[in-house]
């Protein structure tokens, strides 16, 4: 099964057209976490992850794993600038953590960039700031 993402506007940018996709999630105001896995993945694509935590920042880590191909994650700020990116490497898995203000709603958004990607995925754990 072939899936096409697409994300409306401009500015919002691209489109992913990913194979095998699947994505599974368990969140919560004060933590909670994201993975998604792929058989093929091409393209660019805007996510938002609903914490339902309200603006906070959020201790993030991001697990990522790529067999062949390029996989990059972006965790964006509420401005939309990058605050921590995340570069997989074929055959190796990366891991990468950093402190994530989410929007005025507690949303965290971030961007997968995928080029020729296959047999990949990520994890996205997150915790609210100063939660142990």
């Amino acid at each position: 099964m072939v899936t096409l993402l697409c994300c409306l506007g401009l500015l919002l940018g691209g489109c992913m057209l990913v194979s095998g996709g699947q994505t599974a999630s368990d969140t919560h105001p004060t933590g909670g976490n994201l993975s998604a896995s792929f058989v093929s993945a091409e393209g660019e694509e805007l996510q938002t992850l609903a914490t339902g935590a309200g603006p906070t920042t959020m201790n993030v880590i991001v697990i990522m794993s790529v067999q062949q191909g390029e996989l990059r994650l972006e965790l964006l700020d509420p401005s939309g600038s990058v605050a921590l990116a995340v570069e997989g490497r074929p055959d190796e898995q990366i891991t990468k953590s950093g402190n994530i203000a989410t929007d005025a709603q507690g949303n965290l958004r971030y961007r997968v960039i995928a080029r020729g990607a296959r047999n990949g995925g990520y994890q996205l754990l997150y915790q609210a700031a100063g939660q142990s």
